[in-house]
C-alpha cells in the first residue's frame, strides 16, 4: 500500500532512545506517523536531511519572556522567535512579569497572548506566594501550566517567599513537582556589604555558594517532611551536586549553559555586568562540579534561564545593574559545541533537553521521536562551524554574552508539530504556538 504523508524528513540521522540511525520520518496531521525507510511513500513535501541529525524537539524549561509589563526587554513573540532560531521547539516561561502570574486571570491572559503568536509551543509557571496558597491546587492543574514556581531568594514583592513556614504551607497544598530559585534570602541580605561598587567580580562573593546550598538543603528537608517533589533550578555549586546526589527520589535539578561554559573571575573581567546572573557564575571548580553532575546523571535537564535586559540597563554601575542575560537561542549551539569537544554525548544532550523534561514534568506526546507523538524536531549540523554574533540574536534585547564565540554544531531546522518553523536561519512559518499538554492537566 502506498503511504501518503503531509511531509517526510528524508535520510537524516535520527537520535532517540534507541540510539542513532539513518531513517525517514513521515508526518501527518502534526504528529509522527511513521519512522523507517519510506522510499515508496509519497508526501506533500520531502525535506532532504542527509548529513544532518534529527533530534527530538529541544525544550527549554526556564525562560523569562517579560510579557506582560516589561516588553521593552522582550515579549512572547520576540522571545519565541529567538527560541526557534536556536532550534528550541517548546519553552516554559516564568511568572515574574507585571502583573505577576499568580492568579487565574493573569495566567489565562498569558495563554491567550501566547496562542498562535508564539513561534514555539509553550507552558507557563504559576508563581507561588503567601497570598495565593489556597488557589494553587487548582491553578497548578490549569491546561498549559508547567507547575508552581517559588523564589525563596532573589525576588521582590509577593514572589519572594523566604521563610520555612510560608514555604511549608505551599508544599502542603500542591501535588505536582514545583520549581524553585534556591538562594537563601537571609544570607544574601547579611552579605550585601560585600558587594563592591563597579566590580561585578564581587557578585559571587556576595551571593556565595553557602547561600545556594543552605536554600537547597531547606527545600529538600521541607519536601521530605511533606512528601512532595521539588525541582531545583540553575544549579551553580559543586556542593549542591554532591548533596542532591543523595536525594534524587524527591529532588530533580537543572543546569544552565552559562554555568557549564563560563567561569569567574575571567567572565566578569571580560564581560563585566553582561555576565551577571542569579545565582552567579562561579569559579572553575564549581563549573567542573556541575559537569560532574552531568556525567553522573545527577543533572536532569538543561534550561537557559533566558532573562533579557536592555544594554542600557546592563550598563548601569554594579550592583545597580540587573542580573540576567539572553540564552534561549544559544542553548543548542553552545551545548553541541560541548558535544563536539567530548564533554557529553549527543544521547545525553537529548536526554537533558527532551526526554528529561518529558519525564520530569509528565509532558504528553513530546520528548521522543515516536509514532503518535508531536512532530517536534531540532535538526542540527554537527559539522557546521559558526560564530555566534549579536546580529544573529532575535531577542528584542539584541545581545548575547557569547558574541564572537565560535562553535561547532549548529541548529539548521526547527519543526513544531509538523510545521517547519525555522530552516537555515530563516523563520519560515507564521506563529502556530500552542500550550504544551501535561498528563496532570488533561481536561475534557
Amino acid at each position: 500500500m502506498n503511504q501518503h504523508f503531509d511531509s517526510i524528513l528524508k535520510s537524516g540521522t535520527v537520535v532517540n532512545q534507541d540510539g542513532e540511525g539513518v531513517r525517514d520520518i513521515g508526518i501527518k496531521g502534526g504528529r509522527i506517523a511513521a519512522i523507517g525507510s519510506l522510499g515508496q511513500a509519497s508526501a506533500g513535501e520531502v525535506i532532504d536531511c542527509k548529513g544532518l541529525h534529527i533530534l527530538p524537539g529541544v525544550m527549554d524549561t526556564q525562560v523569562h519572556f517579560r510579557e506582560p509589563g516589561l516588553e521593552q526587554k522582550e515579549d512572547l513573540e520576540t522571545g519565541s522567535r529567538s527560541a526557534v532560531m536556536g532550534g528550541v521547539t517548546a519553552v516554559f516561561e516564568m511568572p515574574n512579569t507585571n502583573p505577576l502570574t499568580v492568579t487565574e486571570a493573569a495566567f489565562t491572559d498569558k495563554i491567550k497572548r501566547g496562542r498562535h503568536r508564539m513561534h514555539c509551543d509553550f507552558a507557563f509557571f504559576i508563581g507561588g506566594t503567601r497570598e495565593n496558597v489556597q488557589d494553587l491546587p487548582e491553578l497548578e492543574r490549569a491546561p498549559g501550566c508547567a507547575g508552581v514556581k517559588v523564589f525563596i531568594g532573589s525576588s521582590t514583592g509577593a514572589l519572594l517567599v523566604e521563610d520555612d513556614e510560608s514555604l511549608r504551607r505551599i508544599f502542603q497544598v500542591i501535588r505536582r513537582r514545583a520549581a524553585f530559585h534556591a538562594e537563601d534570602e537571609y544570607r544574601l541580605n547579611e552579605r550585601k556589604p560585600l558587594r563592591i561598587e563597579n566590580d561585578p567580580r564581587s557578585h559571587p562573593v556576595w551571593r556565595d555558594e553557602t547561600a545556594a546550598l543552605m536554600a537547597t538543603e531547606r527545600l529538600v528537608n521541607l519536601a521530605r517532611e511533606t512528601g512532595k517533589r521539588i525541582h531545583v533550578l540553575h544549579i551553580s555549586t559543586k556542593e549542591e551536586i554532591l548533596y542532591l546526589r543523595d536525594h534524587k527520589d524527591i529532588a530533580s535539578c537543572e543546569a544552565t549553559p552559562h554555568h557549564l561554559t563560563m567561569a569567574a573571575p575571567e567572565c566578569y573581567e571580560r564581560l563585566g555586568t553582561l555576565a551577571q546572573m542569579n545565582p552567579p557564575v562561579r569559579s572553575a571548580d564549581h563549573r567542573t562540579g556541575i559537569w560532574y553532575g552531568i556525567e553522573q546523571g545527577i543533572i536532569d535537564v538543561l534550561g537557559s534561564d533566558h532573562a533579557p535586559h536592555t544594554l542600557e540597563e546592563k550598563a548601569k554601575t554594579y550592583p545597580a545593574s540587573p542580573s540576567g542575560m539572553t540564552g534561549v537561542q544559544t542553548l543548542v549551539p553552545l551545548m553541541l559545541d560541548h558535544v563536539n569537544a567530548g564533554r557529553l554525548s549527543l544521547a545525553r544532550f537529548v536526554d537533558l533537553t527532551s526526554a528529561g523534561p518529558a519525564r520530569l514534568f509528565n509532558i504528553a506526546c513530546k520528548g521522543r521521536i515516536a509514532a503518535g507523538y508531536d512532530a517536534d524536531f531540532t535538526v542540527v549540523d554537527l559539522k557546521r562551524s559558526e560564530t555566534i554574533t549579536n546580529k544573529w540574536v532575535a531577542s528584542r534585547a539584541g545581545w548575547t554574552p557569547y558574541d564572537g564565540v565560535r562553535v561547532q554544531g549548529w541548529p539548521v531546522g526547527t519543526f513544531v508539530r509538523g510545521q517547519r518553523v525555522m530552516w537555515q536561519g530563516e523563520v519560515t512559518t507564521s506563529s502556530t504556538g500552542e500550550p504544551v499538554r501535561f498528563l496532570e492537566t488533561l481536561k475534557p
